[in-house]
């Protein structure tokens, strides 16, 4: 191991410049290399693969049997050199042979070594070979020698590419992309789509790695950066969404990654080492994909896709190929493809064209995903392989309420989605027309149906939908998208905003809800320790009473932004009385306080409490006396009854909403608070599904709080039920569980006509 790993990386790319400017042939230089590598990183071996004729051949080491030159080769994805071409990632291992894709080629002679590294050799995006280095005594290699060799990697690509010692078509070319294919993908914003595959980005091929004169590579990069910081301010300035809100937060926060000073300090770095300005960007970029790839935290996993986005705007800047397909325009329906992107990307494409987006990456909680569903616009993400299945034009049928999207497809196969497309836009209309008809059953009872919502932009559903208030605003959101703990003052903004939007409505605002899958980086535990089950940790009401100030905070702007009016407040995650009456004590105590700066005040208060942990309901009797009303909120409730994790895909199966365990539990719940003058909601998406709403209903649940997209749905069930009826039937269906109530459910609506899908 070198006794300066910095030290050796630098010496590696001053002498890696030297090898580059020689006259000598390709291989001669690969030779060089190698030895180069090998002696920089006391590395007893380095070897280069290289992709030709479908198969990795290698094609120089230092340390193993020269004899194996040009004879050993192996298939992409076959033994370790094979899992780094076919993932495109580095490996680093103290234990070669520990690794489960370990295979040995004994005409190589290594096996007297321990230690691996390896990484891809990338071009235009795709393993065209790799570079490893091996050591005789087990040791992980460092950061900075991982980077090192991820640099000499990128000047590898302009010698091979120069010297054409690679098939390029045959390493870049697919054969997955010719006929059509369905690829699986997580649904981040549903809906369909159809329309044509636009490249958000045009390739952009790094010609020059290593630097002439570095004082004029600084030079392109400062002016880049300027004008990059430019381009952010004006999309910033011109976002189409109001005045404040949620989106103006997430622009902002991507603007602080703008004028990050470690992130141009690293790529400043990269330049002093001896790189261009452009290979510098890339060069941090796979740093940052890299630690990406390591974060857990998906708050802090979606900021670095900003800087990811990010770096490619600089690196179109600093190489003079600024043509996006957004700049460029979109001359038909667009189905847009990206490995990731950015909010602000998003908002200069235009949306009478773009139909919907298709990422490589992208999770529930990305900015991007926020701005997209206020846009209408359906995402599908996490499509792995997604650049290399899909040719720009393609036909593309994106069908985001699946989770997948379908590539090239036959004309049957297209002619049926329309179909279905069309179908969907008939009910979308048919339920549209019920925005204005009040959900009676056939039987004549009026059942309340709301929506959920956590933005400003989610407020034009009550109108467009019919709605009968917001059951559940989720007043997290703000958070979320936030860089730093927002204002009173902005709270008490967005709070006022949302009752003003709202009218004679009511808006039930539930008090902050993070920790669990919405960690916020600026809020930590504070002994720094992670969770190793946070669903069920320090979350929601939990970090709201331990740290007062927010839960303060938030009370006196909900306070001063109900002024003249009803508000309703709930507390999530309510486990015992006593954390209900302390959460109102705060709020109690706010009250007293503006009473006394004789600010104006809210006509009245509502308090109420969600049900989401199952101890609660042991203790209704307590609590119920106390609510104004009670919101069961399933999603959370169910999982913690059946101990089975909602996200996790092995246990579908078992979390089955219309299990005669949680039905038999709700059914409970209702009889807990009888007597008392609560009002008991569901919120959460077991209510917006038609049979499992069908269900509620025959246990006696009369309010509903949904997504906006659901209420129609819900609203033209409602008039086909006969309350009586399904109550009789889900009665005895609970008494004595058939083996499939879901099926038995199915059956006994559609006896009676009415659709449940």
């Amino acid at each position: 191991m070198p006794a300066s790993a910095a030290s050796a990386a630098r010496t590696i790319l001053t002498r890696l410049h030297d090898v580059m400017a020689s006259r000598s042939h390709a291989q001669a230089k690969l030779n060089n290399v190698v030895e180069v590598i090998g002696e920089g990183l006391d590395s007893e071996v380095c070897s280069i693969y290289l992709l030709r004729e479908g198969m990795l051949e290698l094609f120089a080491t230092r340390g193993l049997a020269q004899e194996a030159v040009h004879v050993t080769r192996m298939a992409v994805g076959e033994g370790l050199v094979g899992t780094i071409a076919q993932d495109t990632e580095m490996l680093n291992l103290a234990e070669a042979t520990a690794h489960p894709d370990f295979s040995y080629r004994p005409e190589t002679g290594e096996e007297k070594f321990h230690s691996f590294a390896g990484v891809p050799i990338v071009r235009r995006e795709r393993a065209v070979g790799v570079l490893c280095v091996q050591h005789a005594e087990p040791r992980r290699y460092e950061e900075v020698e991982i980077e090192a060799l991820q640099t000499v990697a990128m000047v590898l690509s302009e010698l091979i590419a120069n010297a054409d010692l690679v098939d390029e078509e045959e390493a870049l070319l697919s054969p997955a992309m010719t006929g059509p294919q369905r690829l699986a993908g997580l649904a981040l914003v549903k809906g369909l789509a159809i329309g044509s595959a636009v490249f958000h980005q045009p390739r952009i091929t790094i010609e020059h790695v290593m630097a002439e004169d570095r004082d004029a590579e600084l030079q392109r990069v400062y002016l880049a950066f300027d004008k990059m910081r430019e381009q952010i301010d004006r999309m910033a300035s011109q976002a189409e969404f109001g005045v404040g809100g949620e989106h103006e937060e997430v622009l902002q926060t991507y603007k602080m990654f703008a004028y990050d000073e470690g992130w141009s300090r690293r790529i400043i770095e990269a330049i002093d080492s001896g790189l261009t300005a452009e290979a510098a960007i890339e060069r941090v970029q796979q740093r940052t994909r890299m630690r990406m790839r390591q974060i857990d935290d998906p708050l802090l996993a979606d900021r670095m896709h900003d800087l990811e986005d990010l770096s490619n705007r600089l690196l179109r800047i600093v190489s003079g190929q600024m043509g996006t397909a957004a700049t460029m325009g979109l001359k038909q329906d667009a189905i847009l493809i990206a490995r990731n992107l950015g909010p602000a990307e998003l908002l200069e494409y235009d949306k009478r064209r773009l139909k919907g987006v298709v990422l490589e990456e992208g999770s529930l909680t990305a900015h991007v995903v926020i701005v997209a569903r206020a846009m209408g616009i359906p995402v599908l993400g996490r499509v792995r392989g997604l650049r290399g299945a899909i040719r720009e034009g393609d036909l593309l049928l994106l069908d985001a309420d699946g989770g997948h999207v379908t590539t090239r497809p036959q004309p049957a196969v297209v002619d049926a989605f329309e179909a279905r497309f069309a179908k969907s836009k008939e009910r979308q209309a048919a339920y549209a027309k019920l925005r204005d008809v009040e959900p009676f059953t056939r039987c004549g009872t009026r059942i309340t149906v709301m929506m959920n919502a956590g933005l400003r932009d989610d407020m034009p559903g009550l109108s467009l939908t019919g709605a009968d208030g917001v059951g559940l605003f989720r007043t997290e959101f703000q958070f979320l998208v936030s860089a730093t703990l927002p204002a009173r003052e902005r709270q008490t903004r967005l709070y006022r905003d949302v009752l003003d939007a709202a009218g004679d409505k009511p808006v039930v605002f539930r008090t902050v809800d993070i920790g669990g899958d919405k960690v916020l980086p600026y809020l930590r535990h504070n002994d720094g320790e992670t969770e190793e089950n946070p669903a069920m940790g320090w979350r929601a009401l939990r970090v709201a009473l331990e740290r007062g100030g927010l839960l303060k905070v938030q009370a006196r702007s909900l306070l001063e932004a109900a002024a003249g009016r009803t508000l309703n407040v709930m507390f999530p995650m309510v486990t015992e009385p006593w954390e209900f009456d302390a959460a109102r004590a705060v709020f109690e105590a706010q009250l007293t306080y503006l009473k006394g700066q004789k600010k104006p005040l809210p006509e009245a208060i509502r308090y109420g409490a969600m049900l989401e942990v199952p101890a609660l309901a042991e203790q209704l009797d307590v609590l119920a006396p106390k609510l104004s009303f009670l919101s069961i909120g399933t999603n959370d409730l169910t999982q913690f009854l059946f101990a089975a994790d909602r996200a996790n895909p092995k246990l579908a199966e078992r979390y089955d909403w219309l299990s005669p365990a949680i039905l038999r539990f709700l059914k409970r719940v209702i009889q807990g608070v009888a007597g008392h003058d609560v009002d008991i909601t569901v919120c959460g998406e077991m209510g917006g599904r038609r049979l499992e709403a069908l269900a509620l209903l025959g246990i006696g649940i009369r309010r509903l709080s949904i997504t906006p997209a659901s209420v129609g749905p819900i609203k033209e069930l409602i008039r086909k039920v006969d309350l009586e009826e399904i109550g009789g039937a889900m009665n005895g269906w609970l008494m004595s569980p058939p083996r499939d109530l879901r099926s038995a459910l199915i059956a006994w609506a559609q006896e009676r006509g009415i659709d449940c899908d």
